[in-house]
């Protein structure tokens, strides 16, 4: 394991390209995080590794200066993997804003979006594909993601990915590019034993950098836990939130159980968003956006979407449900008290989920301590759900927001065939492939 430093260093002498050390300066990145002096070294030199690091710790930076210097050394392409959408999102905007300079393309694969502007991208031989497990096999299907020329493979958030039952997805993926010249990183908050087993099967001889301990969270966050019964939850969280008045991001354990907490803190009079897996793209983004800006400011999520939430300066995390794992505790709070600054995490837990807070405890080796409850409101009335007409055509949308036309599964396939794109005169990158009428599935132009 490779030690940290307390050391003040730029990035001057980790073997990064000139070109890219004058970008980092202009955009104001003057001294890495631990994560990337630690990093960016190993991989610059195309060794396999596993970076476990805290959340917020700028592991985007860690893998993504390597990535670009190598892809643009070696005319080759470069592939993130990542849980989320709204973390494919931010990935692609930071390698975009870094490698805009010296012109690497990168293209974003991620569901819920059409399919189409994503093929016509792929034509065009991106540098840098940063994409969604479902969404990239999608393609790999469609024989439009061709990742023969991958150089190098960043698999981030990887445990999250495994939760989330993408392991068949990931092994599809690895197994699609050739091993013996692929470089692999795996980059985590937290390293389970899946996890190590998955690196054993498929990184060749990794180098393990840890900048905190597996399960650490940051000094900087404050954590306390209320002992409360489920039906007090609410009027909890409504004291607690006429407490504190900044950004507060609360945490529940199910889709049906945000909407609740949403519906109930709007007719209090607290501006409040969700985000979870069954909000469309365009709903979490405008949530992520609105909460932001200060046009909300309780944003309710799950677990699902918590790693694409990277917002400055949220006050206070609340875990108004415990994370079925405890691993999740430090993903979630580590929302707050970020890049050094101070904040808080409050979770709540039911008189019988003792020996889940003794799990988190254990993980995070700290004694949580208990607060005494302070004064609520008696009972607060959950608001009725507004019944929503749904009219059942081409291209309508249900009472629940999906589309019943148009795109169906979870990979936003499109029902139409798609139209076929004339191909882009461009040099590296990935390879694509298009079908063009009349011709067989077999004869394929390489891109």
């Amino acid at each position: 394991m490779t030690k940290t430093t307390s050391k003040d260093l730029d990035f001057n002498g980790l073997g990064i390209s000139p070109s890219i050390l004058k970008q980092l300066k202009k955009l104001n990145f003057n001294i890495p995080t631990p994560i990337q002096h630690q990093s960016i070294p190993i991989a610059i030199k195309g060794q396999d590794m596993m970076g476990i690091a805290q959340t917020g710790t700028g592991k985007t930076l860690a893998f993504g200066i390597p990535m670009l210097q190598i892809v643009q050394a070696n005319n080759s392409a470069g592939l993130v993997v990542l849980p989320t959408r709204e973390l494919a999102a931010q990935v692609d905007q930071s390698l975009k804003t870094l490698g805009s300079a010296f012109g690497i393309r990168t293209a974003i694969l991620i569901g819920g979006t059409p399919i189409e502007p994503q093929m016509r991208a792929l034509n065009k031989r991106p540098h840098v594909i940063i994409a969604t497990p479902g969404r990239l096999i999608d393609h790999i299907n469609r024989k439009r993601a061709i990742l023969s020329n991958v150089k190098i493979l960043v698999l981030d958030e990887a445990d999250r990915m495994l939760d989330m039952g993408f392991e068949p997805d990931i092994k599809r993926i690895l197994a699609a590019i050739p091993a013996g010249r692929r470089q692999t990183m795996l980059f985590s908050a937290t390293m389970p034993m899946k996890i190590t087993k998955l690196a054993e099967g498929y990184l060749r001889s990794p180098i393990r950098v840890e900048v905190a301990p597996a399960g650490s969270t940051a000094k900087s966050i404050e954590q306390e836990v209320f002992i409360i019964p489920k039906p007090k939850k609410l009027s909890l969280l409504d004291s607690l939130l006429s407490e504190y008045k900044e950004r507060v991001l609360v945490f529940s354990r199910t889709k049906h159980g945000a909407k609740k907490i949403t519906r109930t803190l709007n007719s209090l009079g607290h501006k409040a968003a969700e985000i979870h897996s069954n909000r469309s793209l365009t709903q979490r983004t405008r949530a992520l956006k609105d909460f932001k800006s200060g046009a909300v400011r309780v944003l309710i999520a799950t677990d699902i979407a918590s790693r694409g939430i990277d917002v400055k300066d949220i006050e206070l995390v609340i875990n108004y449900d415990l994370p079925e794992q405890a691993e999740d505790y430090v993903h979630r709070i580590g929302r707050t008290g970020r890049a050094g600054k101070k904040g808080k995490a409050i979770s709540f837990v039911a008189p019988d989920q003792k020996r889940d807070l003794f799990l988190i405890e254990r993980l995070v080796r700290v004694k949580l301590p208990i607060k005494p409850l302070p004064e609520m409101k008696e009972h607060i009335s959950i608001p009725k759900e507004p019944i929503r007409r749904s009219f059942v055509g081409r291209g309508s949308r249900s009472a629940s927001g999906r589309s019943t036309g148009g795109r169906s599964g979870r990979s936003g396939r499109s029902s139409r065939p798609s139209r076929p794109n004339k191909p882009a005169k461009s040099s590296g990158g990935f390879k694509s492939r298009r079908r063009r009428p009349g011709k067989s599935a077999r004869n394929k132009t390489s891109q």
